[in-house]
């Protein structure tokens, strides 16, 4: 190696990891990191992290890119786009969606998705969504995806035409504790949703701010309760996905009280953006609908309290972008499951019509950092484990990804805790036309994007190429096994 004992020394910063922060230098070698130490012996290439703290790169678990529709098309945010986004905001992996339509199998519902994915720039995994559960799904398909490193599944309780009934939900359950897959699950009440909105349009109340009236805090708990009780009854370790209130946390909280295997997600859209932000003048309101939905002023803060307990062990993006002036504001645009695309007499959309997503793949740390770390909510290592550290091990990457350790990926990020910046879409670079986070100030910003030991973003320039990224298969692990605890001593799901 050209007489270096390493490929790049970052020199000088300071650490932190999910258990403790840290002086050291960090030496890599062929992608991974070979070392931690000081004075470690010069690389063929050095990087001075003098003031800056060092993290692992940003694992996000949770977002929409370049999703395909029933009809072919896909969304706006390619991976070209999407990964050059995450990148820039300290993200070096995420985990997006395979879809499943129903009356098709796995692999009809998303052809050519995997080629497309091919394009990203960071490392990428999948979640296979389940819509359709049949014998065939379930018996042939599911196992053969899991053989190729996909390990996890994911369910809706709502949406039309993604939901699930109870029954089939208990069969993806069982199917995936058979097997050693992880579930996640998107939990609110698809009836008492569905009534909510038929009143609300009788009563001629359309506006942004009715989505969230629609889906009040209640049909998150029902549904996160009955999510928990199913995962008991079948001994399934689940997480809920994008937890945005109290009451569907509490649930969390009380099924770890009681030693289930179950994990609580949130996004920074739940910590700092609320019912404010659904309303304002030419539809603007629009930008901010997505589901579960933000709720009233103050709610944002006994989730911040979620996270310092650990009820809540994640912090993703939820990345679902749609652009305001062609998608969010336009009567009959593609919506995410969100209902009939009704017009309003200024033509656009009902409430129940507006697709549903924020962007946010970009934003989600330096929003954490700032909210979380410079604010004091949060120390460095709780924002490790929230950004990456335990992602990766509910995803069975841990000792790959979310590590400063020697022979994990050498992916890391370094912070400037002391720059302060204004969120501007102008100086973002996702594909999608708004931020919800415009005029957003933030104290601590990545300066360094390091994606397996190569620098992938300086100062805002994304370095890193199309396809440089790589799929991560993910073998069997411990956390996704069952307890050996089930009703009666009746194992019904082996039966």
């Amino acid at each position: 190696m050209s007489g270096h004992d390493y490929d790049l020394v970052v020199r000088g910063g300071t650490l932190a990891s999910a258990a403790e922060v840290f002086e050291a230098d960090i030496g890599i070698k062929d992608g991974v990191i070979a070392a931690l130490g000081r004075n470690l012996p010069r690389g063929a290439e050095e990087i001075s992290a003098k003031g800056m703290i060092v993290t692992p790169g940003g694992l996000d678990s949770h977002c929409h890119v370049e999703e395909l529709g029933q009809d072919g098309t896909a969304q706006e945010e390619s991976f070209a786009s999407g990964s050059a986004a995450a990148l820039a905001g300290g993200t070096t992996s995420f985990i997006c969606f395979l879809p499943q339509w129903k009356g098709h199998s796995l692999a009809a519902s998303a052809p050519g998705y995997e080629a497309r994915a091919a394009a990203s720039r960071a490392d990428f995994s999948f979640h296979q969504i389940i819509t359709d559960p049949t014998p065939e799904v379930l018996e042939k398909e599911v196992p053969a995806l899991i053989a190729r490193g996909i390990r996890s599944l994911k369910v809706f309780l709502t949406y039309d035409p993604l939901r699930l009934d109870d029954r089939q939900f208990i069969e993806v359950l069982a199917t995936a504790r058979k097997h050693g897959a992880f579930v996640t699950v998107h939990c609110e009440n698809f009836d008492a949703i569905g009534w909510r909105i038929e009143a609300l349009l009788k009563a001629g109340l359309t506006d942004p701010l009715q989505h969230a009236w629609s889906r009040p805090p209640v049909v998150e708990r029902e549904a996160t309760h009955r999510a928990i009780a199913l995962a008991e009854l079948v001994d399934q370790p689940i997480q809920v996905f994008h937890v945005s209130c109290e009451e569907a946390a509490g649930e969390i909280a009380a099924a770890k009280a009681r030693g289930l295997k179950v994990w609580g997600e949130t996004c920074p859209q739940y910590l700092t953006l609320s019912h404010d932000d659904l309303v304002g003048p030419d539809f603007a309101g629009s930008k901010a609908v997505c589901s579960p939905a933000l709720r009233a002023k103050g709610e944002e803060e006994r989730i911040w309290k979620r996270i310092q307990d650990g009820t809540l062990d994640v912090v993703t993006s939820d990345h679902c972008g749609f652009s305001f002036a062609t998608q969010k504001r336009v009567a009959g645009s593609s919506a995410y499951g969100t209902g009939t695309a009704a017009a309003r007499p200024d033509g656009t959309p009902m409430f129940n019509a507006i697709p549903n997503g924020v962007p946010g793949i970009e934003t989600r740390l330096p929003v954490l950092f700032s909210e979380g770390v410079s604010k004091g909510r949060i120390d460095l290592p709780t924002f490790v484990r929230l950004s990456s550290a335990n992602a990766a091990k509910l995803f069975g990457l841990e000792g790959r990804k979310g590590s400063l350790a020697p022979g994990a990926d050498a992916d890391l990020v370094l912070w400037n805790p002391d720059a302060e910046r204004t969120i501007r879409q102008a100086d973002l670079h996702h594909a999608i036309d708004y931020t919800p986070w415009e005029g957003f100030s933030a104290k601590g910003w990545p300066q360094v994007t390091i994606r397996r030991g190569e620098v992938a973003v300086r100062d805002g320039e994304v370095l890193a190429q199309p396809g440089s990224g790589r799929f991560l298969a993910r073998g069997p692990y411990a956390l996704a096994r069952p307890r050996g605890v089930v009703p009666d001593g009746f194992d019904a799901a082996s039966a």
